[in-house]
C-alpha cells in the first residue's frame, strides 16, 4: 500500500452533553446544535468533511449521559488519541467518554436495540440554581403513588400514536416512500416496545426512568407530561391504557419541559 493509500474506518463515539446551550441533535443551518458542533471538529481535527449520525435526534435543551455516533473516517488517528484530540476542541459542554472502530455495518441508530431515558422532576419548594437547567421544578401537591401506578400501563407492546408529536421530516420520508435498506416497523409505524416504566423517590426528586425499543418524537416527554396530569388527579392511573388505546395524541397530556430529560444509554 502507497503512502497515500488510505483505509476507511467505521468509528463509534459514545458522548455526553449539556443540552441547554444546543438546539438539539440535529444539524441546522445557522444555529448550535451537537451534531454539528461535533461534525466541525473532526473537520478541524481529521480535514474530513463528514456528518456522525446518532442514535436519536435530541431535542432542544434535553440532555445526553450516552449519546452514541458513527462516522466513516480516513484519519488513521488511534482511537485514545481522537478521544483526546476531540476533547480539546470540543466545548466543555460537550465530552467524548469512548471511540473505537467497529464493523462497516454498525450505525448508530440502525443498529440499536433499545434506549433509556430519565426524567427528573425536583419536588423540593425551592431550586437550586444550579440544578435550574436540568430538572424539571414541580413543588407543588401530587399524589406520587398514582403517578408510579400510572407508568405501569405503557410496558408492552403499544401503538403509542397518542405519545407522539408530529414529526415532519419523518412523515415526508414516508410519504415520499424512500427505502434506505433499514426499514422495520420501528422506522414505518408507531409501535413500540417498552421493556420497563418505572418512577422512583428520592429525597429530593421524583425521577422516571424508561427503557425501550424505541421512541417516538416528544413520547417520553408527553408520557410524564401524561403522568403528571394523572398526580395532579386530573386523570386516573387507569386512563393511560384508554388514552393509548385512543391512538390521538389530542387525549394525552402536554409535553413536559425538556430540561428534565436525559438519554441515558444505547443498546447494541
Amino acid at each position: 500500500m502507497s503512502a497515500g493509500d488510505s483505509i476507511s474506518r467505521n468509528i463509534k463515539i459514545t458522548l455526553a452533553y449539556d443540552g441547554f446551550g444546543f438546539r438539539g441533535w440535529q444539524v441546522q443551518p445557522g444555529l448550535p446544535t451537537v451534531q454539528g458542533t461535533l461534525a466541525e471538529c473532526i473537520r478541524r481535527i481529521t480535514g474530513e468533511d463528514v456528518l456522525p449520525q446518532g442514535s436519536g435526534r435530541t431535542d432542544s435543551g434535553v440532555h445526553a449521559l450516552a449519546q452514541v455516533a458513527s462516522v466513516t473516517l480516513e484519519s488513521p488517528i488511534p482511537e485514545q488519541n481522537l478521544i483526546v484530540a476531540l476533547n480539546d476542541v470540543l466545548p466543555p459542554t460537550i465530552r467524548v467518554n469512548q471511540v473505537e472502530e467497529v464493523d462497516e455495518n454498525f450505525h448508530a441508530r440502525h443498529s440499536a436495540k433499545a434506549k433509556t431515558y430519565r426524567y427528573r422532576i425536583y419536588r423540593k419548594a425551592v431550586c437550586p440554581p444550579f440544578l435550574a437547567k436540568y430538572v424539571y421544578h414541580d413543588p407543588y401537591p401530587m399524589d406520587e403513588d398514582a403517578v408510579m401506578r400510572s407508568s405501569e400501563h405503557v410496558v408492552g407492546k403499544h401503538d403509542f400514536t397518542s405519545f407522539a408529536a408530529s414529526d415532519p421530516e419523518r412523515n415526508a420520508r414516508m410519504a415520499e416512500g424512500v427505502n434506505t435498506g433499514w426499514e422495520n416497523e420501528r422506522e414505518i409505524t408507531n409501535v413500540r416496545t417498552i421493556h420497563s416504566s418505572l418512577w422512583t423517590r428520592t429525597n429530593e426528586e421524583l425521577v422516571f426512568t424508561v427503557r425501550g425499543d424505541g421512541f417516538l418524537h416528544h413520547m417520553v416527554r408527553n408520557l410524564v407530561g401524561t403522568f403528571l396530569l394523572v398526580g395532579k388527579g386530573a386523570l386516573q392511573p387507569d386512563d393511560v391504557a384508554k388514552i393509548l388505546e385512543t391512538h390521538n395524541r389530542s387525549a394525552a397530556g402536554p409535553t413536559a419541559p425538556a430540561c428534565g430529560l436525559y438519554l441515558v444509554s444505547v443498546e447494541y
